[in-house]
């Protein structure tokens, strides 16, 4: 069974299999019957020949998008008791343009060993997340909704 019809639930007919009626034709007319077969040999080798090579070619693709991606991936190291910020993807859905996309900190109480980290707010809540999620948090903690900076001339 062919990897199309396992994706798509039906046989793939390519141009060398309609062109088999034609290998017929000749056949029934007493044509050159030698020659058509040596030609219907050669496609049939040229086709396993380009299917060979788109192969290779994805394979190819596959490994240099896979070192791409990977290269995308910075190791990080955190420790039990460690402040973070985590990052919000879905912030998107309410555009603000000056709106961080980070919020907390979160302090770390658990480190698994593939890259999951359960994180505690200020209430007492615990979660899990993706170690790719989190960032090293540096400063003090500001209420962002209290602090006010006030622009004057000098």
């Amino acid at each position: 069974m062919s990897p199309y019809k396992l994706v798509f639930g039906k046989a793939c007919h390519l141009p060398v299999e309609l062109e088999h009626k034609a290998y017929w034709a000749i056949k029934k007319l007493n044509l050159d019957l030698d020659a058509a077969g040596e030609k219907r040999v050669l496609q049939l080798n040229e086709l396993d020949e380009f299917r060979n090579q788109s192969y290779e070619n994805a394979k190819l693709y596959k490994e240099k998008t896979k070192q791409w991606h990977d290269k995308k991936i910075h190791p990080r190291s955190f420790e039990v008791g460690q402040q973070v910020l985590l990052f919000n993807s879905r912030l998107k859905l309410f555009p603000g343009k000056l709106k961080s996309r980070w919020s907390g900190p979160f302090t770390i109480t658990q480190i698994s060993p593939f890259g999951a980290v359960e994180l505690e707010d200020k209430s007492g809540r615990r979660f899990k997340v993706n170690g790719q999620r989190v960032k090293q948090y540096w400063g003090e903690m500001v209420d962002r909704e209290k602090t006010t900076t006030l622009l004057s001339e000098s």
